[in-house]
């Protein structure tokens, strides 16, 4: 689901991919837990991806990445190095927020190049530095023009480019594109992936839309109250999910009530193999995807269909077994046409769903 672009030979924007690492890192807000012993580690040059929903930690680890916010206990590395005790300013890391951010007094290319003035770099490799970033981002016609002249989408351009412009070993994207519309959101998410392949440069994405995240990223950390359930490539993610959170947070899924065999489970009166070990004891489930479920009208089937949602080239079926358990199931539109609600149908699962002890969610 990742889209891969190929790299621009010349670039020298930003000094490649740094190594990042969070050891046991640990956050708290009075009595709430914001991060509870978060380990991971994002690769060089690497896309990742935090998703995860509201107060899950996902913001608060990229903050204290950012050194804007401070952690209880734990580390944070760079390259090998703990730069947890350094300032904010010298940690080497551009950061993009949903917000912009942009100077309202400043022009565009004053916007990109006000870090550089920080800095004590000279005017004119100022200006044409900022000049090279805002042709990075496609905007160098709108050098001169202030944030009120210019689109959401275009403004969130700038901030990138300024994020960019001290050549950070890291860039930090907090929900970039929350605040914009559907279509520039859309196109906006292809430029960020394209410049950070063009850069080489270790980006992390905080985000809770899923698609962002599986369409963007090399891989995806997903976190659940401060701790990582799972860190994966978005294919491996989405096909084998390693808890039941991830499996219903990633996608949607269904869950079918089932009973342990010797070698698998059963399932709707059939016997499957599962991927997911199945406990000696417990209440035990099978998860299946919408595109995983066949349906054929037959008059003693097993499920009723109870409801359909026209989706283009496909529609979701929900289905209600007998023991009242609803399914959802996406069919071609042609053939879903011949189940229409209130039709009864025979229900098919594919030989390996995943499997789930109930009592773990």
């Amino acid at each position: 689901m990742t889209t891969v672009t190929a790299p621009v030979a010349g670039t020298h924007l930003a000094p490649g991919g740094a190594t990042v690492e969070f050891l046991g890192l640990r956050r708290s807000f009075g009595a709430t837990t914001a991060l509870d012993g978060l380990d991971l580690t994002v690769r060089p040059g690497e896309l990742l991806a935090l998703l995860g929903p509201s107060g899950c930690g996902k913001t608060t680890a990229l903050r204290i990445l950012a050194g804007f916010e401070q952690h209880d206990s734990g580390q944070v590395l760079v390259d090998g190095e703990d730069i947890t005790r350094i300032p904010a300013h010298r940690r080497d890391a551009g950061m993009v927020f949903q917000s912009y951010s942009l100077f309202p007094h400043l022009t565009a290319a004053d916007n990109v190049a006000f870090g550089m003035r920080m800095r004590g770099t000279g005017k004119a490799e100022r200006r044409r530095r900022a000049q090279e970033l805002l042709e990075l981002v496609g905007l160098p016609q709108h050098a001169d023009r202030y944030p009120h002249q210019m689109s959401g989408g275009q403004q969130q351009r700038i901030a990138l480019a300024r994020a960019l412009a001290l050549r950070p070993r890291v860039l930090l994207l907090d929900e970039p594109l929350s605040a914009l519309d559907a279509k520039v959101r859309l196109s906006l998410r292809e430029e960020i992936r394209r410049l950070q392949q063009e850069l080489g440069i270790t980006t992390l994405f905080v985000t809770h839309d899923q698609e962002e995240a599986l369409s963007m990223a090399d891989r995806v950390a997903v976190l659940r109250a401060g701790r990582l359930e799972q860190c994966a490539t978005p294919s491996e993610l989405y096909a084998r999910p390693a808890t039941a959170f991830v499996a219903e947070f990633v996608g949607t899924m269904s869950r079918i009530p089932c009973t342990r065999t010797a070698d698998g489970v059963e399932v709707l009166g059939r016997r499957h193999a599962v991927d997911g070990a199945a406990p000696a004891d417990g209440s035990l489930d099978v998860l299946v995807r919408p595109e995983n479920v066949s349906l054929v009208p037959a008059l003693n089937g097993q499920a009723l269909v109870v409801s359909a949602s026209f989706l283009g080239a496909v529609t979701r079926l929900t289905v209600r077994l007998d023991d009242g358990t609803e399914v959802k199931a996406d069919l071609p539109t042609d053939a879903a046409a011949l189940l229409p609600v209130g039709t009864r149908a025979a229900l098919s699962l594919p030989e390996r769903p995943v499997l789930v002890d109930r009592r773990t969610v």
